[in-house]
Formats: C-alpha cells, sequence, structure tokens
C-alpha cells in the first residue's frame, strides 16, 4: 500500500492548476468526465507516477462545496492510497467495522480500477479512499496518456501528507484502523511504501485537516526561490491551495 494521490478541493481549480504547474514545472495530464456524479469538476497533475488532483463544485451543495464553505477556502480534501488487494481490504474494512460509503468499479480498454470511499466521519481529518488499479502501473483516474506529462526536473513524487489534529493521537488511531497499518516507531505517523501519513497537532482550533504535502525534490533551494518570485512562500513554507507544500530531500 502506498500514497498515489493527494487532492484539494479549490473555488478556483483553473488559477490554482496554472500556479502549481508553474511553480514546479509540472503539467496538466487529464479532466475526469466521471466526476460529475459528485457534481465536480477536476484536473490531474502527474509528479512521476503519484498526483495531484484538484477539484471544484460545479453543482449546489455538494460535499466539496461544504467543505469550501466549512473552510473557508480552499484546502486538502482526499487522500487516496493504493493497494494490492482490495478485496482483501474490503473484507477487512467489513471486520473492523469501518463503513464504506461509496464503491468505484470502472473498466476502460484493459484498465480496471476500484476504489473504496470511507466514511469521512469514521476516519477524520479527510476524505480516505483505497484503490487499486489493474494492471499496477496503471492509473485509470489520470486517463491512459498520463506518463507523456511527466516532468521531473524539479519534483519527483509525493511523498507524504500531514494531518493536524487537536487530538492527533485519537486520529492516528482512527487511521490505523482504516488502513489496516500499525504506527511506526516514533508514534507520530503511518509509513506506507515509499511514503507516510503524519498526524500533527493543531495548537489554533478544534479543526481536523490537511496541513501539508510532502514533495520530494533534489532542488529545493531553486524551488524556494521561484516560490519567493512567486510570492507563495509564507512563513518559510509554499503555501498553495490552503495546504503548505514541504519539500523532502
Amino acid at each position: 500500500m502506498r500514497l498515489r494521490q493527494l487532492v484539494i478541493a479549490t473555488s478556483e481549480m483553473d488559477l490554482l492548476a496554472d500556479s502549481i504547474c508553474d511553480l514546479f514545472e509540472l503539467k496538466r495530464t487529464f479532466s475526469d468526465p466521471e466526476l460529475i456524479v459528485f457534481g465536480l469538476q477536476n484536473v490531474l497533475i502527474p509528479l512521476g507516477d503519484t498526483f495531484l488532483e484538484l477539484v471544484t463544485p460545479i453543482k449546489d451543495n455538494t460535499s466539496a462545496e461544504r467543505f469550501l464553505k466549512r473552510r473557508g477556502g480552499d484546502g486538502g480534501y482526499m487522500v487516496i492510497v493504493d493497494s494490492v488487494d482490495l478485496e482483501k481490504e474490503r473484507k477487512r474494512l467489513e471486520k473492523v467495522k469501518m463503513d464504506i460509503v461509496w464503491y468505484e468499479n470502472r473498466k476502460f480498454d484493459d484498465i480496471h480500477g476500484q476504489s473504496l470511499h470511507l466514511h469521512p466521519k469514521q476516519v477524520g481529518g479527510a476524505i480516505l479512499s483505497i484503490d487499486n488499479m489493474k494492471p499496477a502501473s496503471s492509473w485509470l483516474w489520470a486517463g491512459k496518456e498520463w506518463e507523456k506529462d511527466i516532468n521531473k526536473s524539479l519534483v519527483s513524487h509525493v511523498s507524504g501528507v500531514n494531518i493536524c489534529s487537536p487530538d492527533p493521537n485519537n486520529l492516528l488511531s482512527n487511521w490505523e484502523k482504516a488502513l489496516g497499518r500499525k504506527r511506526s516507531l516514533d508514534k507520530t505517523s503511518i509509513d506506507l511504501s515509499g511514503s507516510s501519513i503524519n498526524f500533527v497537532i493543531n495548537t489554533q482550533s478544534q479543526s481536523e485537516h490537511i496541513s501539508a504535502f510532502q514533495i520530494h525534490t533534489a532542488k529545493r533551494l531553486e524551488i524556494e526561490k521561484r516560490a519567493v518570485s512567486r510570492g507563495v512562500l509564507i512563513n518559510n513554507n509554499i503555501h498553495l491551495g490552503g495546504v503548505d507544500f514541504l519539500l523532502v530531500e
């Protein structure tokens, strides 16, 4: 199991996508017409074989629209992990009484994509989706041609996500149950293959939400200079779409 896609809900999808792609020298790759079932439009941006997704509501009273109103603006919305055996994960979730609120089962040509969305109130902090692709190297949510749009000149992949809470230990317990993974030795994160989900204290409010994306790079200083020139380096952190982009080397 590994972190595969992180999602931002935004009211200005095109503007935010342009800003992210400009800063990190990335490219848009795909917009999924199937998201209309959720009242959303989206765009996918590949970082290697991991992805940033931006979603924006186009219908009233969608969950994303309510999220934006609660947040008072853009913010981290969803965490998607890629699993090896989705049926095994489904049986495990039933055993620990974690509710599945959406099951996506989509086939296109030679690709079969499946997705389990867990009940947000049982997990906390973000919507969690456990997915599976056949073949494993594919990612149907980004279409079939996303590999041509990969650019690793500045960043290589999504390597982690930080979720904050006034009680991060309790939130971490929920995610252990949801993912079927035990916390790391430092008791503050869940380690996945080549990535991690990290739980940090929120001292500002009682809110639980995604606070940061971790992006792997070998060119931290160059990116920080670009961020300064674009006015998005705030308190020594790159801030876009309501989340901090933390550069990990």
